[in-house]
């Protein structure tokens, strides 16, 4: 006879909060020691007790798991209640936050300008913003990656995304943006959106309070730059912004401004420090590895006409480059969590409801069943097999997945493209660089930095074109 009953996860047994709360501080400084601790412990699927809050957390990252996870109605699983974390950084309106037919609008007022031709028209902007910044650098010149790859991320989305060129407003955003963002650039300043009782506004001295006027002065750009252009409507401009604003809903509503605002925060959030992050890996893996810049050299000269952006999106190599930079350290570790609304079965196991449900990307993505060598860079092995979306889900998965994952993915390859192209990069330090928590995300520490031993002239430049973007 067959037993049926449901499975038990495993987990440690419950303690107190103080406790508890030292467990998550942990967290917050080694998550992926804390993750692969605890695999070793408890198996792939397993249930731990949350810092503050009394439901149980539950991690599941085997594919079985994650595809019933992902294909579950929303009336089972809430992704909009288990992303209140983020409700202080991106505001109430924001996509993460949404659930039922108002995350549907949203998604689908989003969607369009991520995909088709619209893409082809950011592909000058990234690359002028990339040799610009390449054209700073000499022979011999000491770069810290990852602050580099931020640079060009944030001036990406100020260009592409707020439709902003150098001037005044660009320059305004970018500083308030940047010193907003760098608040929570540490495991200590990580900790003010994990620990809501440290969001405490004791004026411009504390860091909430820090925050909070900061967060204001990007609201005021932003809501001003708004105005303007409803007040001046260009609809030839191709940025995102232009786009959202002219976007109607099937009964034929344009956003609010608190929505365009929430909307544009979210889009900064989930594609500024991310897209940065695995930049900086992707450049520590071909500096360390001869064999993966050589192969990569050679697939970059085959290229008949590098001015067709879509041509160097194509490449299979490069591709497969940045696919595995994207599964060995992926930039979230985990996918959005989820509230089980109704009790199910996940995987064999009975999840009541209540429960919170976090799907683990780090954890699928080093199962050594589906990746042999897990800890390995080898690209290769996406030339060799396509994996499912539960297998393999840097981006999130369900309609959860970030809407902007082409893009990234488009961004990544142009920029190595322009840094492959023109330089030779040498580590400065031998040393492996370890990951790194910064905010929500996992990057290289700030040990990562490379030497320019060599700057030559990009083969096939793209052209400068006339700029399509207001000066601020």
């Amino acid at each position: 006879m067959v037993d049926s009953s449901p499975r038990v996860l495993k987990g440690p047994a419950k303690s107190p909060r103080w406790l508890r709360r030292i467990w998550g501080f942990r967290f917050l400084f080694q998550p992926l020691e804390v993750l692969e601790s605890r695999r070793q412990a408890y198996g792939d699927n397993y249930r731990v007790s949350q810092p503050d809050a009394e439901t149980a957390l539950v991690y599941f990252s085997s594919p079985e798991a994650l595809q019933t996870i992902f294909t579950a109605k929303p009336e089972q699983l809430s992704a909009g209640r288990g992303n209140q974390i983020l409700k202080e950084l991106i505001g109430e309106h924001g996509i993460v936050l949404l659930e039922g037919a108002a995350h549907q609008r949203q998604r689908q007022l989003l969607m369009p300008p991520f995909h088709g031709d619209r893409m082809r028209s950011y592909a000058n902007v990234i690359r002028s913003i990339t040799t610009e910044l390449i054209d700073q650098w000499t022979v011999g010149t000491t770069v810290a990656v990852r602050p580099a790859m931020q640079s060009i991320s944030l001036q990406v989305i100020l260009q592409a995304v707020f439709g902003l060129e150098q001037g005044g407003r660009y320059d305004q955003l970018r500083q308030a943006l940047t010193q907003m963002l760098d608040g929570f650039g540490s495991p200590v300043g990580a900790m003010f959106l994990f620990y809501p009782f440290l969001q405490k506004d004791w004026g411009d001295w504390s860091p909430w309070g820090r925050f909070l006027r900061r967060r204001q002065q990007v609201d005021d750009i932003l809501y001003d730059e708004i105005n303007r252009r409803r007040a001046q409507p260009d609809p030839t401009r191709p940025d995102i912004l232009t786009l959202l604003m002219a976007a109607r809903d099937p009964e034929g509503e344009p956003m609010s401004d608190v929505e365009l605002r929430d909307e544009l925060i979210t889009l900064l959030f989930a594609g500024h420090e991310t897209t940065a992050s695995a930049l900086a890996w992707a450049v520590y893996w071909i500096a360390s590895l001869p064999e993966v810049r050589s192969r990569l050299l050679a697939e970059l000269e085959s290229v008949e006409d590098a001015t067709d952006p879509m041509a160097i999106a194509r490449l299979p190599y490069l591709n497969a480059v940045c696919q595995e930079t994207l599964r060995l350290y992926p930039i979230a570790i985990n996918a959005f969590p989820r509230v089980v609304q109704q009790s199910m079965e996940i995987a064999g196991y009975w999840i009541e409801a209540g429960t919170v449900i976090m799907p683990s990307i780090y954890l699928a993505h080093h199962r050594p069943s589906v990746y042999p060598e897990p800890k390995q860079f080898r690209p290769e092995r996406f030339l060799e097999r396509q994996y499912s979306p539960y297998e393999y889900l840097p981006f999130g998965g369900g309609d959860r997945r970030c809407i902007g994952s082409a893009f990234a993915l488009y961004e990544m390859k142009l920029v190595l493209f322009e840094l492959l192209s023109r330089t030779e990069m040498a580590l400065v330090h031998s040393k492996p660089i370890r990951p790194m928590r910064r905010g929500l995300t996992i990057a290289p520490s700030d040990r990562l930095r490379v030497k320019i031993t060599t700057l030559r002239s990009g083969r096939d430049s793209v052209v400068a074109q006339p700029s399509v973007y207001s000066r601020g």
